[in-house]
């Protein structure tokens, strides 16, 4: 889909008389814009630069139960990023996960998801790529245990886990349906968070977007059908959170906020209606309720609630929307899995800033302020009260996320 205007690398150099990059002049200005574009679905800087750091140098950790895996330099320089790289040898990277050397690569970078997108796109991204300023950065070393360390055992991985399998439109379904299926599934590679992985930290594919954890964050279920953990989401409410990072119901922060930042909130209006129309598509699983939390906790976790919390998310959880979000109905919070919501209690969030709302909202941190076994009370009485039905939750969940946390410690295998 062609934007209405440059990439700002090739304007800028158009603007002011520069030359472009000799690799850029081969290219025609609306495929270097495809490229952004691409680009921008794909969420490519949120992995490929370091906080703080020149963008797209590599260098980030990526977090993993195996050890932290770092994102490469992936600017067109020739001795540390990809300016010895062909086109071909993008392709196949994206493709079949494999670098020009013949060595596999780490399925940290979601070579999955981008075997989907056809050959014209990756080669867009690769042209636009190829405009950015160069940066000489070489990525720090895996930390990754033998035999893990040895890329040659990967090739087990990939024969148990991927297909290279370009994306094919299901044609009973509409075009608005598959621009979405597409996103989701290809480049935008949602599963990579939403979706709980296996020993071998493949997806497990019976849980597809049923939510997952990473980086000590439990991502949530994102089917918008029966029973998904977004049945109670409109489209409009997807659209909206997509695009300003929050919505009536909640507030981005966290891996999802860059996620926003950097990448939908840049999408145009009609690719954000096509993920909604798929997701709303997908439906969940019927949950068994949960066990009834004790009373003795629910009793001190209401006087914890009232003392702490309720000012800004109100007495019966409906908080302020768009402000501070509504505990009551909270995909959050009545995620199965209870990780962000002690997190968040222990570290506090921040919203992401965003062009419709520049100014990000904080909640503070309260791991100095309450012990675990107020935490745990706390957090028991908000994922149990006003028809939540999150269950309770233990002082050694709280004890143990956190002294991962304080020890930077990655997240639990």
């Amino acid at each position: 889909m062609r934007m209405a205007c440059c990439s700002a690398a090739v304007l800028a150099g158009a603007l002011v008389g520069e030359p472009l990059p000799a690799r850029a002049q081969e290219t025609l200005y609306p495929q270097v814009e495809r490229g952004r574009y691409v680009l921008v679905t794909g969420n490519c800087q949120g992995c490929h630069t370091e906080p703080g750091d020149e963008p797209f140098a590599g260098g980030r950790g990526l977090e993993t139960p195996f050890g932290t895996i770092y994102t490469p330099n992936i600017t067109f320089e020739p001795e540390t990023g990809l300016g010895r790289w062909s086109r071909d040898d993008f392709w196949r990277a994206m493709h079949e996960g494999m670098a020009p050397d013949g060595s596999r690569l780490y399925p940290a970078f979601p070579y999955p998801h981008f075997a989907r997108m056809p050959r014209d796109e990756v080669d867009a991204l690769y042209d636009y790529l190829s405009t950015l300023p160069p940066v000489k950065k070489k990525k720090p070393d895996n930390e990754l245990p033998w035999p893990l360390s040895w890329r040659v055992s990967l090739a087990g991985w990939q024969w148990m886990f991927f297909r290279p399998e370009p994306f094919q439109p299901d044609p009973r379904k509409s075009d608005q349906w598959n621009r979405g299926a597409y996103l989701v599934e290809g480049p935008g590679h949602c599963a990579g968070c939403h979706t709980e992985k296996n020993l071998a930290g493949a997806d497990k594919e019976d849980r597809h977007l049923m939510g997952g954890q990473l980086e000590n964050w439990a991502a949530p279920d994102i089917r918008g059908g029966a029973n998904g953990g977004l049945a109670h989401w409109s489209e409009d409410d997807i659209v909206e959170f997509l695009k300003t990072g929050r919505n009536a119901r909640t507030a981005a922060f966290s891996i999802m906020s860059e996620v926003i930042e950097l990448s939908t909130q840049h999408m145009v209006d009609e690719d954000l209606r096509a993920i909604a129309v798929y997701l709303k598509d997908m439906e969940g699983e019927e949950r068994a309720a949960p066990p009834a939390p004790d009373r003795a906790v629910m009793e001190a976790g209401a006087a914890i609630y009232f003392d702490n919390c309720s000012a800004c998310h109100v007495s019966d959880g409906s908080g302020v929307p768009r402000f501070f979000a509504p505990l009551a109905g909270s995909g959050k919070v009545n995620n199965e899995d209870a990780t962000t919501v002690i997190r968040v209690i222990l570290e506090g969030a921040r919203a992401v800033p965003t062009k419709a709302h520049p100014t990000p909202l904080t909640m503070p941190a309260f791991h100095w302020k309450l012990t675990d076994a107020q935490i745990a009370a706390v957090a028991t009485y908000v994922r149990s009260s006003w028809g939540n039905h999150g269950g309770p939750v233990s002082a050694s969940d709280v004890a143990d996320l956190r002294k991962r946390l304080a020890e930077g410690l990655g997240p639990q295998g």
